[in-house]
């Protein structure tokens, strides 16, 4: 069962629809939207400030989410994939965003929405990302924008395919 921890009398708030994996750690002030998922050994402290989770996120396998004392809180909006090993640290990233595996998002930075974050980048403390580009490097650069294409099956896909994948679990697994 996944560790669901309380901290200052404040427990995670998670909605029924979402999948915890079982050997997912959450504590303190955390709150998680319908259909999202945590998979496995994610971490998400929300001991030293609110963390805020939307619909459809999925945070992947190895993950962290966090913040630093005295910088704002950190919020995920709606339909947004965080891919394994990711680090999420006290950051505001928007709705309709994919986060590549091992990238590194630090304090006070803004996502706006439909981008894309490559595989292993920095994105360096008080960044804002202009929507609709490819990000990608240490640090993080904007390397090219965006068109429809590019939008669905990376950003749009990766959250659907994740809610039904959860689903497949929350149902196989009780």
């Amino acid at each position: 069962m996944a560790i669901l921890l309380p901290l200052r009398g404040v427990a995670p708030k998670v909605a029924s629809s979402v999948f915890v994996a079982e050997n997912a750690t959450l504590t303190g002030d955390i709150e998680i939207g319908e259909n999202s998922s945590i998979w496995y050994q994610v971490v998400i402290r929300g001991d030293v400030n609110k963390i805020r989770i939307g619909k459809n996120v999925n945070i992947q396998d190895h993950s962290m989410v966090h913040g630093s004392v005295g910088r704002k809180d950190t919020i995920i909006e709606d339909n947004v994939s965080i891919g394994h090993r990711a680090i999420v640290h006290g950051c505001h990233i928007k709705s309709n965003v994919l986060v590549g595996m091992g990238a590194i998002i630090l304090d006070d930075v803004v996502i706006e929405e439909n981008v894309i974050i490559g595989a292993g980048a920095v994105v360096t403390q008080g960044k804002h990302l202009e929507s609709g580009f490819i990000y990608a490097g240490i640090p993080a650069k904007k390397i090219k924008a965006l068109d429809a294409d590019g939008i669905h099956p990376y950003i749009a896909m990766t959250s659907a395919s994740y809610v039904e994948n959860a689903k497949l679990y929350k149902k196989e697994q009780g």
